[in-house]
């Protein structure tokens, strides 16, 4: 596998190694000590999946302070345009962002330590999801900023359908309003 750093410090993007032949293809998604050296040194204990439509918008979101969660994510079927946005307080990057396009066909990964918002955009009908996290969720910590806030300077992909989000992702506060991450 090859890890590549990205702009913002700790953010990687995992190029696991596909092995693929005439009856489809094998890939090791995850083994502890070869992320380890790689420095991705997060002590997985959950995982989640989601499916989603075409134009869903998940995010941005994190969970705050000893609550919050790094995450590995990785498309199995589909495809998205991930981001992970630096609200680290007092973070030489604080408000940039980095983003990569995942598919089940590309394999990639993208690694979101914890002090970044993480979301994404399906870009394929029936997209599922994956997310190891290295802490629990706790609803009482979750946290969000608005995917389109124009002060985030985000070029979401154009789709030809209208972007769909949840109630609760249309009404988070804009980027100013929030208070950034701290791990205290």
């Amino acid at each position: 596998m090859q890890v590549e750093d990205t702009a913002l410090a700790g953010v990687k993007i995992v190029h696991p190694d596909i092995h693929r032949d005439a009856r489809g293809y094998f890939v090791e998604t995850y083994n502890r000590a070869r992320y380890f050296a790689a420095g991705i040194t997060a002590d997985f204990v959950q995982d989640n999946e989601s499916l989603s439509a075409k134009g869903v918008v998940r995010g941005l979101h994190w969970q705050a302070g000893d609550k919050a969660q790094a995450k590995l994510v990785r498309v199995v079927r589909g495809a998205v345009w991930d981001i992970a946005v630096d609200i680290r307080k007092g973070s030489p990057t604080y408000g940039r962002h980095v983003a990569t396009t995942l598919t089940a066909e590309n394999g990639l990964q993208f690694f979101i330590p914890r002090g970044f918002a993480h979301g994404f955009i399906v870009l394929e009908e029936n997209t599922l999801f994956s997310y190891k996290c290295d802490n629990f969720y706790c609803k009482e910590a979750e946290r969000g900023v608005r995917f389109d806030d124009p002060a985030l300077k985000i070029v979401w992909p154009t789709l030809d359908i209208p972007v769909k989000l949840s109630e609760k992702d249309q009404t988070h506060p804009l980027f100013g309003a929030i208070e950034p991450w701290s791990a205290l």
